[in-house]
């Protein structure tokens, strides 16, 4: 007998196993159990009444149903330390994210792929830029020049007075560690997942389904070999553009050439998704991107000893020489990607799949333009923010009459007027749409409730809210859009800064508004920026630490993480790459003792169980019911990705299991939904097939007014699992029953 066979212990055959898989707000396996030794039996969480748990059991026609649950709370983040550090990859995150929110239109697939992956490589130049404005700019450049500066800094004091080469040589060593970093760090996962990898290469039809089938770590060493030659080559551009500004050597031409062609093949592979897209098998590809980076990495070491040791005589004062053009020669670049971008999303309407509810076909770009704007503004709060500290409140210590760059100023501005322009527009909408919506939710109230007693009108209007508060879902998609172009048009605005113009000069200039109140502004907006980023940490950390928090934020971190690593190489790992082929080999082999599975899923543990669906051969799926609660595969995955969640996969994962599916929704929840029908369909109508059948909706609370015995009414539950609620362990019932009848019946579709 296996290791595994003896640690599940010896099962009669016939027997039914239900495989919980929760969702972002579960902690621990016995909270997915439901297993606690005590039951709340009225009151509220404030104060209530317990007893001692009965020990429950279901039978049906297979036999005994077995409880085990799926716990995968800790593949997204894991560790403190791992869940700060998405903070830090969010716009790495968003920007790999864009890539898979692609239309369902095959004829834009590649240029699509390539333009994401392009505005990725942007985001990795200004991680590298950001670090130099830091090192190189602002500390090897003004303050080692400063006696202010260096007064009482004897970290830094012994680079004060030594040539300019050498302290841009030294100093240059912190944009190097910082990309070495990332590098190292985004090695990990490969070796962690590769145990849990699907052992067969070839992906299904549907494209949800080769979700954790690949072996993505092939695509992701060479998207990560391409982004380390890019960034050091992006080093060397700062460094040989400071060297050039007295006068340009021969040897200056030479390497600038050498270091542009290494940009431009990274730019050139990119761009060429069937080579970067080759298959796990295919290495060919991987010596040309190891080349190209092995060549970065000896270029940039060339570099700085031709700083080092180039005999001409240096410009000194003001900024690093070329820093400022080379930030805002980045920044339209990204405008210009952004642009294309969204004319490649707009112009081609044709080939899209039946039933897609894409974000009105901008979702890659609204998506991409916020990692766009975020990344930008966290490389501006860092060298602002760095620029205070060493300025000790003096503005003449480090020349603040040149520092921060231009680009820097008018891209905070842009940050700045996005978030407040989408703020007060978001303002707008909960005003505009709240009477519909409550409107909307008073039909349901009625529906559910139509004859209250007495004294159940507060309790009505509390659930009318609540309701009211989750139908506004769908209109974060237009304001979605609507901060895209917003995000698009402030990235657009740092190119003010090639005329050498400040946000105040042009204001006062053309509005008349004085130039001290528009600086003002923007050191304000300085500051609401580093609050933005601290109440991100503060919020990952309570994501980490409390269990009600996290069924909140751990929703965008799931979402954002569920998908491979196919634009940015240093994104955070992709949880489905371990959880969905774990899933798959568990069921298997479950199935494969003679069991049946009925497979259970909450919130995006509901998308975890789909893509698994998806995976199995027919033999194993013919013996698997699914069970889905608080699920946003329509609702929020229909919507934004459009290409790989439609009617077609939805109704193929039925048909997977032949239709023993069923989905539970209430109308409180904010995150999940209806599958295929918001309503149960009229009686005889068997216009909807098996499909109309799947969705169930919970009466959301189940009474307005306390039960005799208690003294609070039911809680509404809202996007909470409820496992031992009475629908869910009917429809458990029910499903265990049909795993029971022949494979055939059920199965029309």
């Amino acid at each position: 007998m296996s290791e595994a066979a003896a640690r599940d212990g010896p099962r009669p055959s016939g027997d039914v196993v239900e495989l919980r898989v929760h969702g972002a707000s579960r902690a621990s396996a016995g909270e997915v159990l439901d297993l606690s030794r005590t039951e709340q039996v009225a009151g509220d969480r404030s104060g209530g009444f317990y007893r001692v748990r009965r020990p429950a059991s279901r039978t049906g026609r297979t036999g005994q149903v077995t409880l085990e649950a799926y716990r995968w709370a800790d593949l997204p983040a894991g560790t403190m330390a791992r869940t700060v550090a998405l903070v830090f990859l969010l716009p790495f995150m968003l920007v790999n994210v864009a890539i898979w929110m692609r239309p369902a239109n095959r004829g834009s697939e590649a240029a699509v792929r390539s333009l994401c992956r392009l505005l990725a490589l942007t985001l990795t130049a200004l991680y590298v830029l950001a670090a130099a404005g830091v090192a190189l700019d602002l500390i090897a450049w003004k303050c080692l020049t400063s006696p202010h500066c260096l007064a009482g800094r004897g970290w830094l004091s012994w680079l004060g007075g030594r040539p300019v080469g050498l302290r841009l040589a030294v100093l240059a060593l912190v944009p190097a560690a910082a990309v070495s970093l990332l590098w190292r760090a985004s090695t990990r996962p490969g070796r962690v997942f590769e145990a849990f990898r699907a052992p067969e290469p070839t992906a299904p039809g549907c494209p949800l389904g080769a979700v954790g089938r690949w072996d993505a770590e092939p695509l992701v060493g060479r998207l990560r070999s391409i982004h380390v030659a890019a960034a050091f080559a992006t080093l060397d551009v700062t460094l040989l553009a400071a060297r050039a500004a007295p006068g340009a050597s021969p040897g200056t031409v030479a390497l600038a050439v050498v270091t542009g062609a290494v940009l431009v093949a990274c730019a050139v592979l990119l761009c060429t998704p069937p080579l970067i897209d080759r298959s796990a098998a295919d290495r060919r590809l991987d010596r040309v991107t190891g080349t190209l980076r092995t060549t970065a990495v000896v270029l940039t070491v060339v570099v700085t000893a031709h700083v080092l040791t180039a005999p001409l005589s240096w410009r000194e004062g003001g900024g690093l020489p070329g820093y400022d053009a080379i930030l805002t020669g980045l920044f339209v670049i990204q405008t210009t990607l952004l642009a294309t971008l969204g004319a490649v999303l707009l112009f081609p309407r044709r080939n899209r799949r039946t039933g897609a509810a894409p974000l009105l076909g901008l979702g890659a770009l609204a998506i991409a333009a916020a990692a766009i704007s975020l990344a930008v503004a966290y490389s501006a709060e860092l060298v602002y923010r760095v620029a205070d500290f060493l300025d000790r409140d003096a503005p003449t210590a480090v020349g603040v009459a040149d520092w921060p760059p231009r680009a820097y100023t008018w891209a905070i501005f842009g940050f700045l007027r996005a978030a407040l322009i989408t703020l007060v527009l978001a303002g707008l909408a909960i005003l505009i749409s709240r009477p519909r919506r409550l409107a909307a939710a008073a039909a349901v109230v009625a529906r559910d409730h139509p004859d209250p007693p007495p004294g159940a009108g507060p309790r009505l209007r509390q659930v009318q809210k609540a309701i009211a508060r989750a139908r506004f879902t769908e209109h974060l998609i237009p304001l979605a859009v609507v901060y895209a172009g917003l995000a698009g048009t402030g990235t657009a605005t740092t190119t003010v800064g090639l005329l050498e113009l400040w946000p105040g000069d042009v204001f006062e200039r053309f509005a008349g508004v004085p130039a001290d109140l528009v600086t003002f502004v923007i050191s304000f907006g300085s500051w609401v920026i580093a609050a933005i980023i601290a109440g991100l940490v503060l919020a990952a950390v309570f994501a980490y630490r409390t269990v009600g928090f996290r069924r909140h934020v751990g929703i965008l971190w799931d979402l954002g993480t569920f998908w491979p690593r196919a634009a940015h190489p240093f994104a955070p790992p992709c949880y489905s790459e371990r959880a969905v082929p774990e899933l798959a080999r568990r069921i298997t082999y479950l199935v494969g003792r003679g069991d049946a599975v009925l497979l259970t899923g909450h919130s995006h543990g509901s998308v975890l169980a789909a893509a698994t669906v998806l995976q199995l051969p027919p033999e194993v799926s013919s013996r698997v019911a699914l069970l889905t609660y608080g699920s946003p595969l329509r609702r929020l995955y229909a919507r934004l990705f459009p290409a790989y969640v439609d009617d077609e996969a939805l109704h193929e994962i039925g048909a997977r299991v032949g239709w023993r599916w069923l989905n539970l929704w209430r109308d409180t929840d904010p995150v999940g939904g209806w599958i295929f029908a918001g309503h149960p369909p009229a009686a005889g109508d068997a216009t909807g097939g098996p499909a109309a059948t799947v969705d169930r909706r919970l009466r959301d609370p189940v009474a307005v007014v306390a039960p005799p015995g208690d003294s609070v009414p039911p809680p509404i539950q809202g996007h909470r699992p409820a496992e031992s609620d009475q629908p869910f362990t009917a429809a458990v019932s029910e499903l265990v029953e049909r795993l029971g009848e022949p494979p055939d019946q059920g199965a029309v579709d």
